[in-house]
């Protein structure tokens, strides 16, 4: 079980995030509107200053799914 002075400093750093990136967490709220499944492609671009960008992707498996429910029932 989580410490609840740790529980709080995770708080505080997620408000601290949604109110850094407020489009950010819009455009996750819309993607999880709705059921993630099996063969969804996520495509992940990342871009340093003055550096190219580097990209991937994953295609979703049933066993990443099993992973994100378990990690979902820490929580």
């Amino acid at each position: 079980m989580m410490n609840p002075a740790s529980m709080m400093k995770i708080m505080q750093a997620k408000n601290t995030f949604e109110g850094n990136h407020p489009k950010f967490m819009a455009f996750l709220r819309a993607v999880f509107s709705s059921k993630i499944e099996e063969g969804t492609i996520i495509e992940i671009k990342v871009q340093k200053p003055g550096e190219e960008p580097l990209l991937t992707n994953i295609k979703v498996k049933q066993s990443d799914l099993e992973l994100v429910q378990e990690l979902k029932n820490l929580s």
